[in-house]
């Protein structure tokens, strides 16, 4: 049974289309791999709050945009906890100029971009439970060219559902 969960730590955010973000990152997950989802919970948050969290589990005192903990990792069975930070995200769409394939008419300037970045870095978080890394170019590479391959399919799937409505 897969319970994919989204939940805020420190700061008040809501993201946009979550049963068609659920449904997606579980059908990824079961078509890649052989794992099921026993629990995937993400957590939004501020800088501070993921700093904190780096500083204390990794030691490493820097920002990011992500910390996956995988919790149960088995052939079979899969549970974990993303942290992502909402300002890392933010400011990381703007530096990196994220093209938005096209922005709706009631966006507020930047926010495709920013939900095209938080996507990729949610791919990226479930990417590395799939065995993905990104500690070397070749990995990097190959960690960026599946994180594509998620976006396109999930704007695909969203589109889908606007043009369908939900099944």
């Amino acid at each position: 049974m897969m319970s994919i969960s989204f939940h805020n730590a420190d700061i008040k955010f809501s993201l946009p289309n979550r049963v068609t973000l659920r449904r997606f990152i579980n059908h990824q997950i079961t078509e890649s791999s052989n794992h099921q989802i026993v629990s995937l919970s993400f957590i939004f948050c501020s800088d501070e709050y993921l700093l904190d969290i780096n500083k204390k589990f990794l030691n490493h005192d820097y920002y990011t945009d992500i910390i996956t903990f995988p919790l149960v990792q088995t052939e079979e069975e899969l549970e974990a906890e993303i942290y992502i930070s909402i300002d890392r995200v933010k400011e990381n769409a703007a530096k990196f100029k994220v093209k938005s394939p096209k922005p709706k008419a009631n966006d507020f300037p930047g926010q495709s971009e920013f939900m095209d970045e938080l996507h990729r870095v949610i791919f990226h978080g479930v990417l590395h439970l799939l065995g993905y890394k990104d500690k070397t170019k070749p990995q990097q590479a190959e960690m960026r060219k599946m994180e594509d391959v998620w976006l396109a399919k999930y704007e695909r799937e969203k589109t889908k559902q606007v043009n369908n409505g939900p099944k």
